[in-house]
């Protein structure tokens, strides 16, 4: 691929690797989306900074030293002994589509819109699996009336 040449594919296993469940939400970390955007995450940051009202604490939020270690740890980012200077910001699927806003280049938004789908894949799936685990519980509940005849 060339300097130039903006179409991005980045593939889902990719983009469900940088998704941390964190705070009872799927949130992605700013230095990861900074990897996917092509940007510094201090460039990513800045923008965030400039544009604030974008991003209310449903959308972004700032982890707590103890969140970061933790994410530390799962990433292995740092070497040991290193100490994290700044906080990373958690961007929610909704703060992920502000971001293609603020920093507005064209694989920005491409690669938003990928997120975005895989955001969507994971709830799909969630659903589906929901669905199939309820209609075994019918299926068990019926075997369990009927005395466990199967019929």
């Amino acid at each position: 691929m060339t300097k130039n040449d903006t179409s991005l594919v980045v593939p889902d296993e990719i983009i469900m690797q940088k998704i941390y469940y964190i705070r009872n939400q799927k949130v992605m970390l700013d230095s990861d989306l900074a990897e996917l955007y092509g940007v510094e995450t201090r460039r990513l940051k800045e923008q965030v900074k400039r544009n604030k009202e974008r991003f209310p604490e449903r959308y972004m939020f700032e982890l707590t030293q103890k969140e970061a270690e933790a994410s530390r740890s799962q990433n292995a980012t740092l070497k040991r002994g290193e100490n994290i200077k700044y906080l990373p910001y958690a961007f929610t699927e909704h703060g992920v589509m502000m971001l293609s806003n603020v920093l507005k280049s064209k694989r920005a938004i491409e690669v938003s819109m990928r997120i975005i789908d895989v955001f969507i894949m994971l709830r799909e799936t969630l659903a589906n699996h929901t669905e199939l685990r309820l209609e075994i519980e019918q299926i068990k509940r019926n075997f369990i009336i009927t005395g466990g005849i199967l019929s």
